[in-house]
């Protein structure tokens, strides 16, 4: 009996743990942790496929003998600093490893934006097909860059909420359910905005 007595009160115990951590957001926050990682890998795949186009673009451009090897070098630099950063499932806790990895994107989006801006000066660049359909690519990958950085700001929004209202804070603190990083404001406004450049300038 004693033993029968036992079990009931640990099935019971256990009922009654699922039932408090189930109230307390437990389960929201396994779903939502989910959904940020899942949302950053879309990021992290629209990222790579912009870099992989740089190459063939540098290609393409370098045949333009009296193209601006500035605007040139930028890109391939900007490039080789965006890859250069190891990106690991730590790094959506990490608000420094974050922000620097959005400085090295933001960096490889302007000098990319910078580089069609030029391009546009060389009809011989603006007449061939291989650039142009580069092009088409690199304006697509772009667009699905920022839809997939609007859902993973979304993502981590509702985590964030999560991890900061109550009662769902106090299993956060619990469980060290940390508020994620996102991107801020005032970088999404620099990596959208466009290049300014003056070709009267010597």
């Amino acid at each position: 009996m004693r033993l029968s007595s036992f079990r009931t009160r640990a099935w019971l115990a256990a009922i009654a743990v699922a039932a408090l951590l189930s109230g307390c957001g437990y389960n929201d926050f396994q779903r939502l942790d989910e959904q940020t990682k899942a949302a950053w890998s879309e990021v992290l795949n629209q990222y790579q496929r912009r870099a992989d186009l740089v190459p063939n673009i540098v290609a393409t451009v370098k045949g333009e003998a009296a193209f601006e090897q500035e605007t040139l070098t930028k890109v391939v630099e900007a490039r080789a600093k965006a890859t250069s950063i190891q990106v690991t499932p730590e790094t959506l806790n990490n608000p420094e490893a974050f922000s620097k990895f959005q400085a090295a994107q933001g960096e490889l989006g302007s000098a990319l934006s910078r580089l069609m801006v030029v391009s546009e000066q060389y009809p011989n660049l603006k007449a061939n097909q291989g650039f142009s359909d580069l092009r088409v690519q690199l304006e697509g990958t772009e667009n699905r860059i920022t839809v997939a950085r609007n859902r993973y700001i979304q993502a981590v929004q509702e985590y964030n909420v999560l991890a900061r209202s109550f009662p769902s804070n106090l299993t956060a603190m619990v469980f060290s359910y940390a508020p994620k990083p996102a991107f801020a404001v005032q970088n999404e406004a620099a990596i959208s905005a466009p290049p300014v450049v003056d070709f009267n300038k010597k």
